[in-house]
């Protein structure tokens, strides 16, 4: 005893005489008595130090509206696990290579720590570790909490001070933990290579086998793995996995000769090969099933001041946090999209297909679907955005949502007191008869007599509510604006929830009845879903609770408030179902339940649409090219093998919408439409005449055009 301690001081001394500050270490002997402290300045501090221990990061969970995972979140892919659910040869494997007197000294390993000194003193640097696996795990825990590249660089820096706190540290956790509690920690936040952290994610992704079944041979190779992770990374090639085997071989032979193996079993396992499986970890959207709904639900957490103050520590608890994520989307529905997507829009073709369904009455989104894979590759038949949604989830520009948009107008002559069978005289075109023929919300005249709109769809003539909207005819709509008021139109679609795509301020022109505005399947749809939801608008919901690592859940209801007249929307849903039945959908048929919508087709083909709804679900398909609409036109194409001189709303998009309301509402029982108020809907009002009931005639006895 007397002569260690002498070493031990010739030791500290050299360490004096080089100039180097061995700032205090802790020596205590073998079985956990101390042989006291050396110091090579006054005034060291060697009380242990309490080591703030944030839960390591570990993997989100997003989970569908039944509880099957669909995707995960992490900044590291770590699964935290017992001490029991390890097996056991892993513990004595790391043990054996890293620590093997883990189990006999106190928070540092005297002779470890001596050699490492002796070497470093030589060297006049820290050159060499001697790190007990109770040192290593405060380094790991000082990295993972790391803030910045400062405090990550500190956490490894190669000197002495940061030594002494390490060791400081490490004193306080020996005395908190037991040995088997330490060893547990350390295992679970350990970086193994490939992406894994922590012994669980490491077994999967290395041998596709959990922590608790691992081999002696599966063992050594974590074991070996963690000195040097990325020079022995298995997933980057034949050198690295040719090391990582080299190092295995190195472990076995570590644990043979301390006696915890046979030499035979060493052999037999150095015999084997290495045996990684490289199984692919699952995370992010693009491995998602489901990827729009994925990005959706990802923006949803990072703009949400509610996850935190700032967008870093809203990125830093989605990404780290345990989190186990419920959400609204429905795997039946969701493949219902899929199917009708796929029959009618290839990934090849270069328009893309979107669709969103929506729930009328909570805004739960229940699918989002698209044409082509989500993925950030040069493929073709990939996008690299969310089709289905704005800017704020993750998506583009949107396209033009053309005549969907007449659904608003017509819901604004309906509040303002206009019967089904009003009508109006639309002509071939329609020009403003001056510049205050349109006045926008901030009250400026933006009318523009030298426009002249002309109809894609339906006959010019005598056209009430009903046959305009069947027909979609342009010019009624424009004089039905005109007479309803452009803001009245404007503030009927932004209190259904209508936003631009692109987060920008709505365009407010004339022709905004038209669609001139580009949108995403998400708000349409949801717009829509609240009419058949009778006039009660719930904003887009994607999450319905949280469940946090230690087992605390959040729930989220729908934020709905009512808009619109019960009535009114009564109204709205009679009109639009005469869409299937009489009107641009009359060739493409129904859902064999009451269902009403609004096809869109914009001007000159540049995008198509076709919005539509039920009283148990609402959906919107836009289709067009992602290179850029304008340029290029849904005119001479091809679509899920089949050419389109140009593509309209009933020829595309409608018929995704048919066959996916089909498939999605196969198991739900039908809700009816609340009849209309007839009384106060129905028949024609002042511009009639007593007498007059045939309002499709205008030149018949009795009539006054307005």
């Amino acid at each position: 005893m007397a002569r260690r301690g002498t070493q031990i001081v010739r030791l500290a001394a050299v360490g004096v005489a080089a100039g180097v500050l061995v700032a205090g270490i802790a020596l205590p002997a073998v079985g956990g008595a101390g042989f006291g402290f050396v110091a090579a300045a006054d005034g060291v501090n060697l009380e242990p130090a309490d080591l703030v221990e944030p839960p390591p990061a570990e993997v989100t969970v997003v989970q569908d509206a039944r509880g099957k995972e669909i995707a995960r979140f992490y900044e590291e892919y770590r699964e935290v696990v017992g001490f029991d659910e390890i097996a056991g040869v892993m513990k004595t494997a790391i043990v054996s290579i890293e620590d093997y007197r883990f189990y006999e000294h106190g928070a540092i390993d005297v002779e470890g720590t001596l050699r490492a000194l002796a070497a470093n003193l030589r060297a006049g640097r820290v050159s060499q570790g001697g790190s007990s696996i109770t040192q290593q795990y405060v380094k790991q825990v000082l990295l993972n909490s790391a803030g910045s590249d400062e405090e990550r660089n500190a956490a490894v820096e190669a000197s002495y001070a940061r030594k002494l706190s390490e060791l400081r540290y490490a004193m306080a956790v020996e005395e908190k933990y037991t040995k088997d509690q330490i060893l547990e920690k350390y295992l679970n936040i350990a970086y193994f290579g490939a992406g894994a952290y922590g012994v669980e994610a490491a077994a999967k992704r290395f041998f596709g086998v959990r922590a608790s079944d691992l081999t002696l041979a599966q063992a050594a190779t974590l074991a070996g793995a963690v000195q040097d992770p990325n020079a022995t990374d298995p997933n980057l090639g034949r050198a690295q996995r040719e090391r990582l085997r080299a190092r295995r071989d190195v472990v076995l032979g570590r644990m043979a000769e301390l006696g915890k193996i046979t030499p035979a079993e060493a052999a037999e396992a150095e015999a084997t090969g290495l045996g990684y499986r490289g199984t692919k970890l699952p995370g992010g959207c693009e491995s998602s099933k489901y990827p729009y709904f994925c990005l959706y639900v990802r923006h949803e957490i990072l703009s949400d001041p509610g996850f935190g103050p700032t967008a870093r520590d809203r990125l830093a608890r989605l990404n780290r946090g345990g989190l186990t994520i419920r959400t609204t989307i429905d795997p039946a529905m969701q493949a219902a999209a899929d199917r009708a997507i796929k029959t009618w829009v290839r990934p090849s073709d270069r328009a893309v297909a979107a669709e969103a369904l929506v729930q009328p009455g909570t805004g739960a989104i229940r699918a989002m679907a698209a044409s082509r894979r989500y993925g950030r590759s040069a493929d073709r038949n990939e996008i690299s955005y969310n089709v289905v949604a704005d800017a704020a989830h993750g998506g583009g520009a949107g396209f033009q949502a053309g005549s969907t948009f007449k659904t608003f107008t017509l819901l604004a002559a309906l509040k303002q007191g206009m019967k089904v069978d009003d009508g109006l005289k639309a002509g071939a075109g329609y020009r403003a008869p001056d510049h205050a023929a349109f006045r926008n919300c901030a009250g400026e005249n933006v009318g523009d007599p030298a426009h002249t709109v002309t109809n894609d769809e339906g006959s010019p003539g005598w056209k009430t509510l009903r046959t305009g909207t069947w027909d979609s005819v342009n010019t009624f709509f424009m004089e039905l604006e005109q007479r309803v008021g452009l803001c009245a139109t404007v503030t009927m679609a932004e209190s259904l929830g209508i936003r631009r795509a692109d987060g920008k301020k709505l365009q407010e022109y004339e022709t905004f009845t038209l669609g001139i505005n580009e949108m995403d399947p998400v708000t349409v749809a949801n717009a829509y879903a609240a009419i058949g939801a009778r006039g009660r608008h719930c904003a887009p919901m994607a999450i319905t609770r949280i469940t946090d690592r230690d087992g605390s859940t959040t729930r989220y209801r729908p934020k709905c408030r009512q808009v619109l007249d019960p009535a009114v929307a009564d109204a709205a849903s009679s009109v639009l179902s005469g869409v299937f039945t009489k009107g641009t959908m009359s060739g493409v048929g129904g859902i064999g339940r009451d269902a009403a919508g609004k096809t869109g087709t914009t001007d000159d083909y540049a995008a198509a649409w076709f919005a539509g709804f039920t009283p148990d679900l609402a959906g919107a398909v836009s289709v067009g090219d992602p290179r850029g609409s304008q340029r290029h036109k849904l005119v001479g194409v091809t679509l899920g093998g089949r050419y389109h001189g140009a593509v309209q709303g009933a020829s595309v998009p409608g018929p995704i919408w048919r066959d996916t309301m089909a498939a999605a509402l196969k198991r739900v029982a039908p809700t009816p439409f609340t009849a209309m108020d007839t009384a106060r809907f129905g028949g024609c009002d002042e511009l009639c005449r007593p007498g007059r009931r045939d309002a499709e005639n205008p030149e018949s006895p009795g009539t006054r055009l307005p």
